[in-house]
């Protein structure tokens, strides 16, 4: 049977779409017929330097100096070159706007109102920071980073510092001290921005101990900037390098910024790798890259206009951040949240939609199932009219959360499962706000994303599983690896499984029409018997069911084979019966296969995630298996790990 589409928007919905508009200009322009997205996509990786170029002109790049060629040699990965000979800067861009519309609102769980800040306010206080990092002899490519909450500060900071060609990089303040040294050590910043705290459920925590750690362990010293959140005036004499953010900054209102122009392939951010099994990767990414594909996947598959109130929950240690704030490129005002989810309520989030109109929101798979098992119906509560879409990333999105978002939040809306990764700031396989939505899948692959499932073979498969690649270059792949002179490690990570090709890491399937399913990372893919079952598979039916909080699953070495372990945390007042175990293996039976029920289902009190909030199953492998893990400090609940040790169901 033909499936039908969730949710399509209605012709006149679609036609004023901002990919619409783009797909006619292209026609325009290039003397094309295109009609819908699948026919655009095609044109889109056919034509590579027509397409960028034609994003370019789409989202209005400002540059100071033109460029004299799109790219130089597509099929080069990695090596590739964008936009040679033009000159930008990235702050330029997200403040091209400097009026009084609203750019900035934030609410940290403990506020009762938000905080506004206008475009014009936004300029003005970048502009005041600016003049006071080029007074402390900030140039261009220093390292400044940020231990900071979800706040305005932190996103005046990030734009200070690349409006003078800076590099930014940054962690949320959850990070152990081991975890924040194994990413700042090796970068040597500058400036470390820090708040004097947060707030996480109802309860504040200090940052400035953890600062003193961290600062006394770093090898190049750095200022210490310490931004007021959780009082006026924090007491900073255990931190020798520090002065107070109201210190710092300078007096002066309406000053200009001198926005250092750069190439286009200028460092912009150090980004992370999770750092589970060993040091993180410090993946260095551009100035151009990062912009131009930000603002394309922003304004075209997330359908960002001026108009819209866009917010994400996320933290500054995720790249989610990075995404939302360049949404300032385009006028849109952007909420920032700072705290837990579900604090005072399930109801924290939602209400904050209603009470701020609310536009685009975006969050975890994660979120979305655990609003689900609270019960919460934000439909039957809260005024969601301005409620367009919802994003949804940072796991596979399991297909009950379709029916629960369509039926419990809002029937009128383009739920758009996004991936893609820190690796390129962006997306892979993102929404189509002018196609069809279908239970479990992603909409499309990325307009200039050459995105296949690799079979066995090493080949494209349609409706089959494979690994995730890319055949041709994007311009916002990492430029270099931090500490990797010979660039041996970026090549490993991405390029030695297929040469020439990016390989991601994610199993995936791609359909007829486009649509696209993830079934986990491919490093975690399960092989009982030889065959490649994705975790995500097996999620799916179990975490849906009323008695189960969480899951994870893993393969065990086994008899020269692999069986598969599944994990399970109860939801309270709830045991693993003989009844519940049958359940979920006839669950994983009837709607998978014979393979992918579990040989072992175990209670356990918690499951291990990264800060992130990305389950952690090769250090849950490991564990298992007795070898080392190597970055606990990596995890937001590194204790759990030692639930997995010698168990005695795992040795019969």
């Amino acid at each position: 049977m033909t499936p039908q589409p969730m949710w399509t928007p209605t012709d006149d919905r679609a036609k004023r779409t901002n990919m619409f508009t783009f797909m006619q200009r292209v026609n325009d322009r290039f003397a094309a017929h295109f009609t819908t997205y699948e026919q655009l996509h095609e044109w889109s990786i056919d034509h590579l330097a027509d397409f960028w170029q034609a994003v370019w002109d789409d989202v209005g790049i400002i540059a100071s100096k033109a460029h004299h060629q799109v790219i130089n040699d597509p099929a080069k990965m990695p090596g590739a070159m964008w936009f040679q000979g033009a000159e930008l800067n990235f702050a330029e861009n997200l403040l091209r706007y400097r009026d009084d519309r609203t750019a900035i609102v934030f609410r940290g769980e403990a506020m009762t109102q938000s905080r506004t800040l206008t475009y014009a306010e936004l300029f003005n206080q970048v502009a005041k920071l600016a003049a006071s990092l080029r007074a402390e002899g900030v140039v261009k490519g220093d390292r400044i980073v940020g231990f900071m909450p979800n706040m305005p500060e932190t996103v005046i900071a990030m734009l200070a510092a690349t409006s003078i060609g800076a590099i930014w990089s940054s962690c949320s303040p959850d990070f152990g001290v081991k975890g924040v040294l194994d990413r700042f050590q090796r970068i040597e910043p500058k400036i470390l921005f820090t708040a004097d705290g947060y707030t996480y459920g109802g309860k504040q925590f200090s940052s400035l101990e953890k600062v003193a750690g961290i600062y006394e362990q770093l090898q190049f010293k750095p200022k210490i900037i310490v931004v007021p959140y959780m009082q006026e005036r924090a007491d900073t004499s255990s931190l020798p390098a520090a002065v107070h953010y109201q210190d710092f900054i300078a007096d002066e209102d309406g000053l200009d910024i001198e926005f250092e122009q750069v190439p286009f392939d200028h460092p912009l951010y150090i980004m992370y790798s999770s750092g589970t099994t060993g040091l993180p990767k410090c993946i260095v990414q551009s100035v151009g890259g990062v912009l131009i594909n930000q603002l394309k996947e922003l304004r075209l598959h997330s359908d960002v206009k001026r108009e819209d109130n866009i917010f994400y929950f996320t933290t500054c240690g995720w790249m989610m951040w990075n995404w939302l704030v360049c949404s300032l490129g385009l006028g849109a005002t952007v909420t920032l949240f700072d705290g837990s989810p579900f604090h005072p309520d399930p109801d924290a989030l939602m209400r904050l939609a209603e009470e701020e109109k609310i536009t685009i929101f975006g969050t975890s798979a994660r979120y979305i199932a655990a609003l689900e098992k609270a019960g919460v119906k934000p439909r039957e509560r809260f005024d969601l009219a301005t409620l367009k879409a919802i994003l949804s990333t940072g796991s596979p999105l399991a297909d009950e959360s379709f029916d629960y978002v369509y039926r419990d939040i809002k029937a009128d809306l383009c739920l758009s499962s996004i991936s893609g990764g820190s690796d390129l700031n962006g997306c892979f396989v993102a929404g189509n706000p002018m196609g069809p939505v279908y239970r479990g899948e992603i909409q499309c692959r990325c307009l200039g994303m050459d995105v296949h499932a690799y079979g066995e073979a090493g080949t494209p498969v349609l409706n089959e599983t494979g690994e995730l690649i890319c055949a041709a270059a994007f311009p916002p792949m990492p430029i270099y690896f931090w500490a990797d002179p010979d660039g041996a490690a970026y090549r490993s990570a991405y390029f030695d499984r297929y040469p020439g090709v990016w390989h991601h890491g994610d199993f995936i399937s791609i359909n007829d029409r486009g649509g696209v399913r993830i079934f986990g990372r491919s490093d975690t893919t399960l092989n009982p018997g030889g065959v490649r079952i994705g975790t995500a598979e097996i999620y799916r039916q179990v975490e849906p069911l009323d008695e189960i909080e969480d899951s994870l699953v893993i393969g065990q070495e086994w008899d020269d084979d692999v069986r598969v372990i599944l994990f399970v945390k109860l939801r309270a007042g709830q045991s693993l019966t003989d009844d519940l175990v049958k359940m979920i293996r006839t669950n994983i039976r009837r709607n998978c296969s014979p393979r992918h029920v579990p040989a072992k289902i175990i209670a356990v009190d918690d499951i291990p995630y990264t800060i992130s909030m990305k389950k952690v199953e090769l250090a849950v492998r490991n564990v298992i298996h007795g070898r080392p893990v190597k970055n606990r400090d990596a995890l937001k609940n590194p204790e759990s790990l030692d639930l997995y040790k010698d168990l005695p169901d795992l040795r019969e």
